[in-house]
């Protein structure tokens, strides 16, 4: 006998198998010396970079995993440590070229998904699903 599963999880297997989809193009297209794990992380990066602290957070793992996730995208060429410009004490991880590189191929795999849940769902229930969770971001996304 299967159960209604909540919503929450039901967002989180299509927030999960969409995240897989743009990794495994990523890999596909050559970007294959990175772990799901790190490229989880580094879909926390802000476009100015982050501190290590805020990445650790928003990935919800421990400080020191999140340093040694950024250690190993660093060696990689994907990241920079580079100082804060706002405390010249603290450090930000910032996307390198490399990684720049790698967004127009990951944007493009989810349009493809995009248009695939479209197909899928219809326009106007696809909309629907949009407006939902953008107002669900209200109240669910603490760095909105």
């Amino acid at each position: 006998m299967s159960r209604d599963l909540p919503s929450s999880l039901l967002m989180f297997i299509a927030s999960r198998a969409a995240a897989d989809r743009v990794f495994h193009a990523l890999h596909r297209a050559g970007f294959d010396d990175i772990t799901i794990a790190q490229s989880r992380l580094m879909m926390g990066l802000d476009p100015d970079g982050t501190r290590l602290s805020v990445l650790a957070e928003r990935a919800q793992i421990a400080k020191q995993t999140a340093t040694a996730l950024v250690d190993k995208l660093e060696r990689a060429g994907y990241v920079e440590r580079v100082p804060d410009p706002s405390d010249g004490r603290a450090r930000l991880v910032r996307l390198t070229a490399r990684a720049e590189a790698a967004l127009p191929l990951a944007r493009a795999e989810e349009e493809r998904i995009e248009a695939e849940w479209r197909e899928h769902l219809g326009p106007e229930l696809m909309g629907q699903l949009r407006q939902a969770l953008n107002a669900l971001r209200e109240i669910t996304d603490p760095y909105r």
